[in-house]
């Protein structure tokens, strides 16, 4: 598909292609990098170059494919055990929950079968304006948390979801227990980049990407030991959630990367799960809410140590949206 743009002003060429199209800044670096932009006929590979009045910039949006696919029994015998539920469907996109220990997309140190693959297994169409690796996918969770993602299904509802995820349009609410309550309803405004000294963790950077999480007191446990609690993302940095609480001295139960300690190690994963979806519709402009069950295991371990009316009342959505009021 394409779409056709004339200059009004001058300005830069990615700058003009955000106020013509819904997309992030990712995105449209994508598009002109991927040489999908041409400017008076002519393909440009530069993001900051300088539009001059009336010329003609013309945008192409590949179509969707399906990618070679993994060895088909290597994929079944790698998903055996893992359940991913079809929570919503159109076509457009695609919702589900994705359990725990399942990466969402291939990556040199991936050697399991992927969500990716388990997509083309299924012959979804997928967008792929995010390259050959991430046919569909507009956001991740880590490997070891469970509950809802979305996946977009052409490349005009990717670049939609993508502005909406990146412009807080869309709100993303996940549920997680912790080893120690938190004092109170908090804020974490630090910037996040890679841990200098453990690779595999990131970490409060002074000179990392903004990040912003707010954090819910929700329930505490019958010995008031472990607290379950629900966080609002404002930003999508890698294992956000997990370094913000880490800062306030909290962990996630079962996280020992990032600081957990106690018998509890042993569980299977650790207590984090993306609850809530809230984002308009790409193609109906209709506002839309999904949630993931939580995971027997986490299930498991409210039912043991809290009073499960109180926690069936605290993640009813209307309840999680309130508690958040107090940051606004």
């Amino acid at each position: 598909m394409y779409k056709n743009f004339i200059v009004e002003e001058e300005i830069r060429l990615d700058k003009f292609l955000s106020s013509k199209i819904e997309a992030s800044r990712n995105q449209i670096e994508q598009l002109i990098k991927k040489e999908f932009v041409k400017v008076d006929g002519k393909t440009t590979i530069k993001n900051g170059l300088k539009l001059k009045l009336n010329q003609n910039i013309e945008v192409f949006f590949p179509q969707n494919e399906l990618s070679n696919i993994k060895d088909k029994e290597f994929i079944e015998n790698s998903l055996k055990n893992k359940e991913i539920n079809i929570i919503y469907e159109d076509n457009d996109i695609l919702i589900v929950n994705k359990p725990i220990n399942l990466t969402i997309h291939d990556a040199p140190s991936v050697k399991d079968a992927t969500l990716v693959d388990w997509l083309k297994l299924k012959n979804i169409s997928l967008s792929t304006i995010s390259g050959d690796e991430r046919h569909g996918i507009v956001h991740r969770l880590d490997k070891g948390t469970s509950g809802i993602i979305i996946i977009a299904k052409t490349n005009e509802a990717h670049l939609d979801l993508s502005k909406q995820l990146e412009t807080r349009e869309a709100g993303r609410y996940y549920l997680a227990l912790i080893d120690l309550p938190l004092k109170d309803h908090t804020i974490v405004e630090e910037p996040i980049a890679r841990n200098p000294n453990n690779r595999l963790k990131m970490a409060i950077v002074p000179s990392g990407r903004y990040a912003k999480t707010t954090f819910c007191k929700l329930e505490t446990s019958k010995n008031e030991k472990f607290e379950l609690i629900a966080c609002k993302l404002s930003t999508g940095r890698t294992h956000q959630i997990r370094v913000h609480l880490n800062s306030l001295n909290r962990h996630i139960i079962g996280d020992s990367l990032y600081g957990f300690k106690g018998e509890l190690n042993k569980i299977e994963g650790f207590f984090l799960h993306a609850y809530c979806l809230v984002f308009t519709h790409p193609t109906s402009k209709k506002k839309m809410s999904f949630t993931a069950n939580l995971p027997k295991h986490m299930v498991d371990f409210l039912s043991n140590n809290f009073n499960m009316e109180n926690i069936y009342d605290k993640v009813e959505t209307p309840n999680i949206f309130n508690c958040f009021n107090f940051s606004n």
